[in-house]
């Protein structure tokens, strides 16, 4: 991963991703997924398995097929300023890249499963009378990339939603957007991290480290239940030659109220992003 300096113009997309959980032999595991080397997002990098907003997900035909209703659903979301169509077409979008990205279909379908496609996931969904269950996937937080991007030349507006790995359903990566997989403790992945076996974004890094406070499963959602998805948005400045990447809650940020635990800022460092206290700093 390589240090971006490069000024996006553009505002930035709405996308969606599922971070997929379940309860190990040795407590919470998350499934994270391998971007090909060669993606102009990330590339190399593991990731929940997410993308951006289709058109078509927002699509009002798809309201028959959920468990919820758009109202119910738009509440959810927590966002005041983001129209009903959009938070509903949030939903499905992250319902369809975690099928597209790793073959887990939160829905019922009373027929043969469909291709994992976007184009196959919105033109069966009435054909196949699928029901998508929405309410599998809770709003967890909000990720807005900073206006001076670190590891990007592109910005999104990134919806993480957590959700339990359905019992019946195997995850695995599609071999076209991302090339490996695996179930890890969230700990675990940052170890790895640190030891330089498989490399993090920002965004991953911190969620991780949000998510090692969990034992299990029940304990990550019935938070994400409880309060409303933070906004992130985080804060880039250079500072004695380094790249500091700051978040709510930082003395540096404009917004003084924490928005999540773990560190306040991360450093670019050693050709990677790390806090100014080390490994153990992501727990403190």
């Amino acid at each position: 991963m390589e240090l971006n300096s490069e000024i996006p113009t553009l505002p930035p997309r709405d996308a969606a991703t599922v971070v997929m959980l379940r309860d190990g032999a040795q407590g919470l595991e998350v499934f994270l997924v391998k971007r090909h080397s060669l993606s102009d997002v990330l590339g190399g990098a593991y990731v929940f398995p997410g993308g951006k907003l289709d058109g078509a997900d927002c699509d009002a035909a798809h309201h028959a097929h959920f468990d919820r209703n758009a109202t119910l659903l738009h509440a959810a979301l927590g966002e005041a300023d983001t129209d009903q169509a959009t938070a509903c077409g949030l939903f499905v979008a992250a319902l369809r890249e975690t099928f597209e990205e790793s073959g887990v279909l939160f829905a019922s379908a009373t027929d043969a499963p469909i291709g994992a496609t976007a184009q196959a996931f919105h033109s069966r969904l009435a054909a196949q009378q699928l029901r998508l269950h929405t309410s599998a996937v809770q709003p967890w937080t909000r990720w807005i990339t900073p206006r001076m991007p670190s590891v990007t030349n592109k910005r999104f507006d990134t919806r993480f939603f957590v959700a339990a790995m359905p019992p019946d359903q195997l995850a695995a990566h599609d071999n076209v957007e991302a090339t490996q997989s695996a179930w890890l403790q969230p700990r675990t992945a940052l170890l790895q991290y640190w030891d330089r076996e498989i490399e993090l974004a920002p965004p991953q890094i911190m969620s991780l480290a949000q998510l090692s406070r969990h034992a299990t499963v029940a304990s990550a959602l019935t938070e994400a239940t409880r309060r409303l998805p933070p906004v992130i948005m985080p804060e880039a400045f250079n500072q004695d030659g380094e790249r500091v990447i700051c978040y709510p809650g930082d003395a540096q940020h404009s917004v003084q109220l924490r928005a999540m635990p773990g560190p306040s800022r991360l450093f670019w460092r050693n050709q990677r992003f790390e806090p100014e206290g080390g490994f153990d700093a992501l727990f403190a």
